[in-house]
């Protein structure tokens, strides 16, 4: 869980006390209010991590293209005799 999605979470739950403590007719906008928040900042970082695994796969999938050439002397530090 991200720090925003702690505070908006916190927000929503201190939202929704604040509205069964002062007016009780508040609940029916507070709820839906804090609820819509939660999902909001769920969908943002649902979107973020799936960009940060799209951005690994390309990652891998570019490391796979590249070959790499070895001179000779290269080639025999490679082999252990």
């Amino acid at each position: 869980m991200s720090a925003l999605t702690t505070v908006v979470a916190a927000f929503a739950l201190a939202l929704v006390a604040m509205s069964f403590a002062f007016a009780g007719g508040a609940v029916i906008v507070a709820v839906p209010l804090a609820i819509i928040a939660v999902g909001v900042v769920a969908a943002l970082d649902f979107n973020k991590r799936r960009k940060q695994v799209g951005t690994l796969h390309d990652q891998r999938e570019r490391a796979r293209t590249e070959k790499v050439e070895f001179t000779e002397r290269d080639e025999q530090t490679l082999f252990s005799e």
